[in-house]
């Protein structure tokens, strides 16, 4: 793979000895102890049967998989203030963070396979994080002999986390949007590429509608991943107060429901993941689009702030929420999180730039988080900018005057999302991120081909002359974002195809709209944008522009037949 100084990153958590499953979430595996130990291996059953505001309750199954034992200790510590109260089953005593349960005189021999269960009630405040590492009378279980403490091998286990997921890897064709592509007049040359899976709502997760849910989706990956090793990409996108800056993608939380968020929607999401079924899969999860990036360029004393995310900013929710989810999903070995980085029409000025990265920085280490639990960072998700603009570049100037200067540019730094996403990785490895740090780049909708792609640079009468006459992007502005006129597929799905770069991918579906352009009554908690409005003349987020968009548009998520035409007829590379 094309990596600037990437050495491999094996950062995975090591496998844990027994497999946890809670009802809030947790990991998976079934493990054995190391050869000649006289102390069995084990699996255990984890799971959380019901939470209060205040307390828990939880039920533990312990199967001996290795030699028989006439008596056990559990052992195991919590990461928060859990405290257990009462126990039924086992002996259970706590010190600290660490909890010893023992066997009673019922329940204490244990033949190789058998099994025995025990339950308690526990206090707690803040968040319930499921325990990870279990010890059976002293020795830690793991996932095959030497231990937690040998060396990984030249190549990482099945399930275990490698350098670049997509690296010799097929990546999951979602056959719900598969067909609707093939459904259309030419849509048959696109239909197998693999698009993201969106997760955009809670009923989203068991499948809504009549639509797929999330073990639908898996189960259909490991029918496509056969024998070797495949790429799901998910999109982790339900915050409170959603999308602060935008009406057409707000969500069905309000800006004060975190609480719904960790536990009805991350928390169940964790748990189909950490099913060890799917333990084979490599799950790349893109996390939470256009969250981050609003707390930096839409709230007071901005110009574009909006109340919504004054809001968002002042409870903190988005720090929290998406530092909850990378801490939850994050412990799962087989899990990749992509934090969404914005596009650099969004986030390459100077003011925006490094303000955004020290932001991102600040969710990773929320909510127990860290910043191992980011693999990477994802740009231009649904959006529409050049991958590379070859005709100008950021150091060109006509008559004296840099091209920053032009109306296009607008003293950004970046002209193209490759050199933002190369710019942006190397600004968080600065800041601590992972030096293996990798990219993604969304080319679903930024090919802009066609008729009106230019060939060569503009006319050098002035700058602006220039710049608009040689890029490609054909927006009106950088701020335009739905349903754009003229926009074409871009680069097709691939692995490592510049530095620092882990894929191009497309995540974004391509013919899913961004937004209604009328208001279209609804029970998924969206709402109608001007922006999509073809006949809108703007705010100053597009410098009072038209809105570029599509007319008779449906709700976002929904399929747009003429939109998928026209990214087809303006696709670059040509189909």
């Amino acid at each position: 793979m094309s990596r600037i100084n990437a050495p491999s990153r094996r950062r995975a958590a090591l496998i844990t000895a027994c497999a946890v499953i809670a009802a809030a979430g947790g990991t998976a595996a079934t493990l054995t102890t190391p050869a000649g130990a006289a102390v069995p291996g084990c699996t255990v059953d984890y799971k959380v049967t019901n939470q209060w505001n205040t307390g828990f309750g939880a039920a533990v199954t312990v199967t001996n998989t290795g030699d028989p034992v006439s008596s056990w200790k559990l052992e195991w510590s919590y990461a928060g203030n859990q405290t257990v109260t009462q126990g039924w089953n086992a002996d259970i005593t706590q010190s600290g963070s660490a909890v010893t349960a023992k066997n009673v005189s019922h329940n204490g021999t244990l033949a190789t396979g058998a099994s025995t269960g025990f339950g308690f009630n526990a206090s707690y405040s803040g968040s319930n994080a499921v325990p990870t590492v279990f010890k059976l009378n002293g020795v830690t279980c793991n996932g095959g002999p030497g231990g937690p403490t040998d060396p990984p091998g030249p190549t990482d286990p099945p399930g275990g986390r490698v350098d670049n997921p997509y690296a010799g890897a097929k990546v999951y064709v979602n056959p719900e949007w598969s067909a609707k592509a093939a459904a259309e007049p030419g849509g048959s040359r696109i239909a197998g590429q693999p698009t993201g899976v969106w997760l955009d709502r809670t009923a989203a997760i068991a499948g809504a509608n009549g639509s797929m849910g999330l073990r639908a989706h898996l189960d259909e990956a490991l029918r496509q991943k056969g024998t070797g090793e495949l790429v799901v990409q998910l999109v982790i996108y339900n915050l409170p107060g959603r999308d602060c800056a935008a009406l057409a993608s707000n969500g069905e939380l309000g800006p004060t429901e975190i609480d719904k968020y960790k536990t009805q929607y991350i928390d169940p999401i964790a748990a189909i993941l950490a099913d060890p079924k799917y333990a084979g899969l490599r799950i790349v999860n893109t996390v939470e689009i256009d969250s981050l990036p609003n707390l930096v360029t839409n709230t007071t004393p901005r110009p574009t702030a909006t109340p919504n995310c004054d809001t968002m900013k002042a409870n903190g929710n988005y720090v929290k929420g998406v530092g909850y989810a990378l801490n939850k999903l994050g412990a799962l070995p087989s899990v990749y999180n992509y934090v969404d980085a914005g596009h650099h029409g969004w986030l390459g000025w100077d003011d925006n730039f490094g303000a955004s990265a020290e932001l991102f920085k600040q969710a990773a280490t929320a909510e127990g988080s860290s910043l191992a639990k980011v693999h990477g960072f994802i740009v231009n998700t649904a959006n529409y900018s050049a991958l590379k603009e070859d005709h100008f570049t950021i150091d060109d100037s006509v008559n004296g005057v840099s091209v920053r200067q032009s109306k296009w540019v607008d003293w950004n730094r970046y002209t193209d999302e490759l050199s933002y996403a190369q710019a942006m990785r190397a600004k968080l490895v600065s800041l601590g991120f992972d030096s293996g740090l990798g990219m993604l780049i969304d080319t679903s909708r930024n090919g802009w081909g066609g008729t009106a792609r230019p060939t060569a640079p503009g006319a050098r009468t002035s700058v602006d002359t220039y710049v608009d006459g040689g890029r490609y992007d054909r927006r009106i502005h950088l701020g335009n974002w739905c349903n754009q006129s003229g926009a074409g597929l871009g680069e097709r799905p691939r692995t490592a195809p510049a530095a620092g770069i882990d894929a191009y991918v497309w995540i974004k579906p391509p013919g899913e709209s961004d937004g209604s352009s009328k208001a279209i009554p609804n029970n998924e908690g969206k709402g109608f944008d001007r922006m999509c409005d073809p006949t809108y003349t703007g705010n100053p987020r597009n410098n009072n522009n038209m809105s570029g968009a599509l007319p008779n548009a449906p709700l976002s998520g929904h399929w747009f037949s003429a939109q998928f035409q026209e990214l087809m007829k303006n696709a670059h590379p040509a189909l």
